[in-house]
């Protein structure tokens, strides 16, 4: 296909999909103004990608996009009015109109001092990537693309508009666009913007932490995430924003061989991807799975031992590497629930190896769900996909123990309810029969009665008394006469 009849095609498409696009661009016209469908929309048509949120962009002001869409939208808001954009809802469509812009940068910050341009050309230079920087002018119905936005799309190579200096010194944060869009769209960045990545990595402390975690998290829900992850450890933006994750790459000696944590960790973010899709119950791109599977194993290389005649050791790194996600996804201003989650899934993982050919007893079983609690579908997906072993007759037998156990818990939590362990007697059943009023001593007492419901099972009412009273004993504590 030429590159007219796939500029003409993609008009044609743009205009099948979206006929909002020409009620509004009839508006602007008749108001004297310019309309341009323009960006990700354009892209994505390019792409096969659909999406119902639409950005435009026009010669129009602010305030005369505001009278020009009054009386059309359903609703209309002005949050990011400032920087030029006036957002629109239309029949269940979101639609951002921005007026041309030619900003300047003082390059020490990321916000621009923003400056209204005059030409659709001014607009596109400013864009991060030239696969963002075409348009449609929906006047004459022609496609615009200045700077070669088509054959990138064609080629799926990701390049600047301007130099990749000057685009990464405007904003830092593009940086981390270029490894999203190659996690998200398959594309390879050019040498000349791998380049300016590497020798300007250190302007991404410019970016707020919360723009950075922004970036990293819609990374992370790409189909296939490794490919932007190797990009951003490759130009040394991960020794910035997720130091933990290079750090996993571990020399190999002659004398020391082990698996590479780094190499290992891809793939196991990739298997637990693929889990979401067929292990039940399955679930939409789960960011806390794919962080906890990213992030499992970076306590290694701080408690990485040799031993005598080539081992290598990583003891406890569960539990290191918990206090390293909770360090990490503080910093990048993760939700207090996603923090955590993901530390309690790192510190979870390894359990699962502890339970042999099903030598645990079922209170040991009671034990593993109860403390994954909500978290256990993902802790199923966490560890099936750490098993990257490449003998297959091993890995097999991995996945059927782990399919064993998983059959065990569905048995017992059958009989017992496991989602709901709590003692055989509650707190107000406890002091009466302890004559205790409400303290510490009853939170002890509560905790005994847990840790045993969680050894034997549900107990009997007049055993559980027994057993309290025993413990009472023991304690010191006096039960009433």
């Amino acid at each position: 296909m030429n590159e007219v009849v796939a500029k003409q095609k993609a008009v044609a498409e743009l205009m099948r999909i979206s006929p909002l696009a020409d009620e509004l661009a009839e508006r602007f016209a008749e108001a004297g103004h310019q309309l341009y469908l323009v960006g990700g929309s354009v892209r994505d048509v390019l792409l096969g990608r659909q999406s119902s949120d639409l950005d435009f962009t026009t010669d129009a002001r602010p305030d005369r996009v505001l009278a020009i869409v009054a009386d059309w939208a359903d609703a209309v808001w002005e949050v990011g009015i400032a920087f030029g954009t006036v957002g629109v809802t239309k029949k269940g469509s979101l639609l951002e109109i921005t007026t041309f812009r030619a900003d300047s940068y003082d390059r020490v910050g990321r916000k621009p001092e923003v400056t209204f341009g005059d030409t659709i050309d001014g607009d596109l230079l400013r864009r991060d990537f030239t696969v963002n920087a075409m348009a449609i002018d929906l006047s004459t119905k022609t496609f615009v693309d200045p700077h070669g936005g088509l054959e990138a799309v064609r080629s799926k190579v990701l390049d600047t508009p301007a130099t990749p200096q000057e685009s990464f010194a405007d904003d830092p944060l593009r940086m981390l666009r270029a490894a999203r869009f190659a996690a998200q769209l398959g594309f390879t960045p050019a040498p000349r913007v791998v380049d300016a990545m590497t020798s300007m990595a250190g302007e991404i402390d410019r970016i707020t932490a919360e723009r950075v975690q922004a970036e990293v998290s819609k990374l992370l829900l790409a189909d296939d995430p490794a490919p932007g992850i190797e990009l951003m450890v490759d130009t040394g933006l991960a020794e910035r924003v997720l130091p933990e994750v290079p750090g996993m790459r571990l020399a190999i000696d002659e004398h020391h061989q082990h698996k590479d944590v780094y190499q290992h960790s891809l793939t196991v973010l990739r298997q637990a991807i693929d889990l979401e899709k067929t292990h039940e119950p399955t679930s939409s791109p789960d960011l806390i799975l794919r962080l906890a599977a990213l992030l499992h194993d970076i306590g290694k290389p701080a408690t990485r031992e040799f031993q005598d005649g080539g081992g290598v050791s990583f003891h406890h790194h569960e539990v290191v590497g918990a206090k390293m996600v909770r360090k990490r996804l503080r910093a990048l201003k993760f939700s207090k629930e996603i923090i955590t989650d993901v530390s309690q899934l790192v510190f979870l993982h390894l359990r699962f190896h502890g339970y042999g050919n099903g030598e645990w007893t079922d209170s040991a079983v009671r034990r593993y769900v109860t403390d994954a609690g909500d978290l256990l579908p993902r802790l199923h997906k966490l560890v099936r996909a750490d098993c990257t072993t490449r003998n297959r007759r091993k890995a097999a037998a991995l996945q059927a123990t782990y399919d064993q156990l998983e059959e065990r818990i569905a048995r017992i939590a059958e009989a017992e309810d496991l989602a709901k362990v709590r003692p055989d007697l509650d707190g107000n059943e406890i002091m009466k029969l302890l004559g205790l009023p409400p303290g510490p001593q009853v939170g002890q007492a509560w905790k005994f009665l847990k840790e045993l419901r969680l050894d034997r099972g549900p107990l009997e009412y007049d055993d559980a008394v027994v057993e309290l009273r025993a413990w009472a004993a023991a304690e010191g504590i006096a039960p009433p006469e």
